[in-house]
């Protein structure tokens, strides 16, 4: 357990246990697929962030117990969706579900989760609360729109591309810290610290990420190498490398793109490296993590923001 995980150690444990309870199921499919994917585990930052918002502002309820567990159920659905899209086979070092069971029972198991997530909403009584998860769940639902029409464009520059990330990933981290804020009553100025080092997280978060699908280990990740390159996904390392290697690298990595092709693994983590997409891409998450930790300065220090600042250094520098 990593030393921000373990502050919140014991809420930790009610929160995978709520998940547990709130997945249960009339239909076996539906049980079985949940218990799957409780069992495969998983870092469960997105409902550690909620607890530690929380205790940043020195707030404790069921309500952020429940808030975590919905936070997390809408992460799970989005993978089980994600998988489907992407044809993945391998996740957190196991088969996925799609790869078990099929897309048809993935999807729908998926849809099961998410509207779990906002019964769980409703019992929180807050319009709040419903607003922010609504306007969240559509704006990660354009992003995966938005990559997938990206797909197979290596002309796809910088900002859309963070644009793109924003959308599918630091959105839903931003909304951990939001709606944690709203079940704190913080003040608006607390509310907005938060979110800004949520989503300066949740863009390092995808950049290690992307970073890691050329330099990681597929025993370590949990997943295969490569699979962003056998998607067409133009992310950061291969933009740069695209903008700065010589003509016939980049038209290496402009093919492997257009034809989500990734024969040629091995010549595109030569040149990322060579080009300095992987330098340059650590270099820009370094910049996010720097400003997301200066957020925290808005607010008062305590044990909490520390574990905060622990899980951003984390992000940056993990390998998994």
């Amino acid at each position: 357990m990593q030393s921000f995980q373990s502050i919140v150690q014991d809420d930790f444990k009610k929160v995978n246990q709520l998940i547990i309870n709130r997945l249960e199921s009339n239909v076996d499919l539906v049980e079985n697929i949940g218990q799957y994917l409780i069992e495969a585990g998983g870092k469960r930052l997105r409902p550690t962030l909620v607890m530690l918002c929380a205790g940043a502002l020195n707030h404790k309820s069921d309500a952020i117990l429940s808030m975590a567990a919905i936070i997390e159920f809408i992460h799970t659905a989005t993978l089980l969706h994600d998988d489907v899209v992407d044809v993945s086979e391998l996740r957190r070092g196991r088969p996925t579900a799609n790869a078990k069971w099929g897309n048809a029972p993935s999807v729908l198991v998926g849809d099961f989760i998410y509207s779990r997530a906002f019964q769980m909403m409703v019992e929180l009584n807050s319009l709040a609360i419903m607003g922010e998860m609504a306007s969240t769940t559509n704006t990660i639902s354009e992003g995966e729109v938005q990559q997938l029409v990206n797909a197979n464009n290596p002309a796809i520059n910088e900002a859309q591309y963070l644009d793109v990330i924003h959308k599918k990933t630091a959105i839903l981290f931003e909304a951990a810290c939001e709606t944690s804020a709203i079940l704190a009553g913080a003040t608006p100025e607390k509310t907005k610290a938060l979110r800004t080092y949520a989503y300066h997280l949740g863009v390092t978060f995808q950049l290690m990420d992307d970073v890691l699908d050329y330099e990681g280990d597929s025993d370590t990740l949990g997943k295969n190498i490569g699979d962003d390159l056998g998607e067409g996904k133009p992310t950061l390392p291969l933009i740069y490398a695209m903008a700065h290697a010589n003509n016939d690298d980049a038209n290496i990595i402009k093919k492997a793109i257009e034809n989500g092709d990734d024969s040629a693994l091995d010549d595109v983590i030569r040149i990322v490296q060579e080009s300095g997409g992987i330098d340059y891409t650590k270099q820009c998450a370094q910049k996010h993590i720097d400003s997301a930790i200066e957020s925290l300065n808005l607010l008062e220090n305590n044990d909490y923001i520390q574990a905060m600042k622990d899980l951003a250094n984390f992000s940056l520098g993990r390998t998994s």
